[in-house]
């Protein structure tokens, strides 16, 4: 039997290429790992049209590692970072902020609400103290997308500095430095480019990064630093993600193959489509608005059924092949389905049949006016 396929956002599945990418051993000081983590990030930064403006600083650990050393790095001692709030990333980047001892704000909207650029322009004219705003690209808590282009042209006309959490988008929903202004980007290896977690990076305007020296909280997570010594040496400054590196190599081979940027997110696009489809017809309701819905995973109201447990329906999917990821809200019931990773329309409607063999072992019964 094949492995379960993960819908999640991250870790995700993965190719076969990209795992047997990870079977070599690199040294760390080779020139050969030096090129492929200096290959690597010329990617990157041409995946944003970036090359131009920004250079792109590689991090060992997690995305959240990535935030932390963005905000810790990029944020004076002295300065004041806006968070906009909509789910559970937004938080914690708000929390971060405040646990490294930098003055944070919050600007908040609903879970199933996009930021607003109005709320944000009228709040960035009362507070001069705000020197950058931190916005999530796509709130992974529920899916939700954020006007990212109309949000940016805000931050740009009050003269502040803007940090993206891309985590989940940035491979997939298009990001194009030349006409979308912002200070640093942040997303990792393991989402909609399909490499493997353990490596993050962040996408960072060149005159910002110059400014940034001493800024940071940390010695591990300063981005000025890991720039600066990667830019002299062509190595990382403390052990790399050797294999990380090379997984992710091989899924950058393969999303140019495919057809890059536009290819990925109709892939996606299609998957979410026969997703939400295939929802209706279970009779399950999902969360957000179809205008702010993003195609990487979708949020599902729990099915009104006695004696439900997402543990249940979790373990009765995996058994039939498919990793669902639980609820993020507090106040509701809730699960989440992935469309990203190494899938297709095909993954997703076996899954869909798993779920509705799964939910219907559990005594659910779709409405009738869906089940016809």
């Amino acid at each position: 039997m094949r492995e379960p396929l993960l819908l999640t956002p991250g870790p995700l599945t993965t190719s076969l290429a990209t795992k047997s990418a990870m079977l070599r051993d690199w040294g760390s000081w080779d020139s050969a790992f030096n090129e492929l983590t200096a290959g690597i990030c010329r990617d990157l930064l041409r995946i944003a049209n970036a090359e131009a403006s920004h250079v792109c600083v590689p991090l060992q650990g997690s995305g959240t590692f990535a935030v932390e050393a963005a905000v810790g790095t990029l944020v004076p001692r002295d300065g004041c970072l806006l968070v906009l709030v909509n789910g559970a990333y937004g938080r914690r980047m708000a929390q971060l902020t405040e646990v490294m001892g930098r003055a944070v704000q919050v600007l908040e909207f609903a879970d199933d609400q996009p930021a607003c650029p109005k709320a944000l322009a009228a709040y960035l004219s009362v507070h001069p103290e705000v020197t950058h705003v931190g916005v999530i690209h796509c709130e992974t808590s529920t899916g939700l997308l954020n006007p990212l282009q109309a949000l940016a042209e805000v931050v740009a006309a009050e003269g502040r500095g803007l940090l993206v959490d891309s985590m989940s988008a940035f491979g997939a929903l298009p990001v194009d430095a030349r006409r979308l202004p912002f200070t640093a980007l942040i997303a990792s290896a393991n989402k909609c480019l399909e490499g493997v977690p353990g490596m993050g990076f962040v996408l960072v305007e060149r005159q910002a990064l110059s400014a940034a020296q001493g800024n940071s909280h940390s010695l591990a997570l300063d981005l000025y630093d890991q720039h600066a010594y990667m830019a002299r040496t062509g190595q990382w400054r403390y052990t790399p993600p050797t294999h990380v590196l090379a997984a992710l190599r091989s899924a950058l081979d393969s999303y140019h193959a495919e057809g890059g940027q536009a290819a990925r997110l109709a892939r996606y696009r299609d998957n979410a489509e026969a997703l939400l489809a295939g929802l209706r017809e279970l009779g399950l309701e999902t969360y957000l608005p179809p205008a702010c819905q993003a195609p990487i995973i979708v949020t599902v109201h729990a099915p009104r059924l006695a004696g439900y447990g997402f543990g249940r329906l979790y373990q009765a999917a995996r058994e039939r092949g498919f990793i669902l990821y639980p609820g993020k809200l507090t106040a509701l019931e809730t699960f989440r389905v992935g469309c990203i990773g190494a899938i297709n329309r095909a993954d997703i409607q076996q899954a869909l049949a798993a779920l509705g063999s799964a939910l219907a072992d559990m005594g659910w019964q779709a409405p009738k006016e869906c089940a016809a």
